[in-house]
């Protein structure tokens, strides 16, 4: 059943809000209907977003994460997604799942399409989803990406009171707690170095087509990922992920 967020103090749901650059957009929940939306969103997103948000080549969404994009809860599963105020469409979703071992810890992402970087529309999406996290009972939230070098390591290593959680070939997963009010810097500046530019860890509401979007309802916690990649690794398999 669908919950209707309150008014937080950054903006009021369904508002005509200015960008730095005097662009429009309105902030809404997701839902069911939004099918179409995300599609042509996914669209317009260049493939080096898309490989960043899914962490891995993704030429098009499947059925299954298309529905598992969609089908949210508003509890557990959230998405707030920016409408251009001109046209209708989508230019950005935020969105958390919450860890089914830890209630009080959630996986966000933000994605915002290429056209709109820049603007500043990242980092409202990212303060708009960390207030809904809070209503939710939400504390912390984690990130998944792309560790691409040792100077990526560092500079999350020095970010206060950034703590990195888990770490496998090629990925890095960051745990930042959630502020009382406004938005962490340090969350901002994770997913900036995320994203490599706005606040836009790319599309697909799952860091990669397994974590916040294999189709299925539980989130795996860290431990259970470590121990299936152990586990395919000793059957002499590479991991999914």
């Amino acid at each position: 059943m669908s919950s209707t967020p309150s008014t937080n103090e950054l903006v009021t749901l369904g508002a005509p809000i200015a960008l730095r650059d005097d662009s429009h957009v309105r902030i809404r929940q997701g839902h069911s209907a939004d099918r179409d939306l995300l599609l042509r969103g996914f669209e317009r997103l260049s493939p080096e977003s898309r490989y960043r948000r899914f962490l891995a080549p993704m030429p098009e969404l499947s059925e299954s994460l298309v529905r598992y994009l969609t089908e949210i809860d508003h509890h557990d599963h959230e998405a707030m997604i920016a409408l251009d105020e001109e046209t209708g469409e989508g230019v950005g979703v935020a969105r958390y799942v919450r860890d089914a071992d830890r209630h009080e810890v959630a996986e966000v992402a933000v994605t915002v399409i290429d056209d709109w970087q820049g603007r500043g529309l990242g980092t409202l999406l990212l303060e708009v989803i960390s207030a809904r996290a809070r209503e939710e009972g939400i504390t912390t939230f984690t990130a998944l990406m792309l560790a691409a070098n040792e100077e990526m390591l560092d500079m999350l290593k020095r970010l206060d009171p950034v703590r990195i959680v888990d770490r496998e070939a090629g990925r890095v997963e960051v745990e930042v707690p959630i502020p009382e009010i406004g938005l962490a810097p340090a969350l901002r500046k994770v997913l900036q170095i995320a994203a490599g530019n706005d606040v836009a860890v790319p599309l697909a509401d799952r860091h990669q087509a397994p974590r916040l979007a294999d189709g299925g309802r539980r989130v795996r916690s860290s431990t259970q990922r470590r121990r299936s990649v152990v586990r395919q690794s000793r059957a002499g398999r590479g991991p999914r992920e």
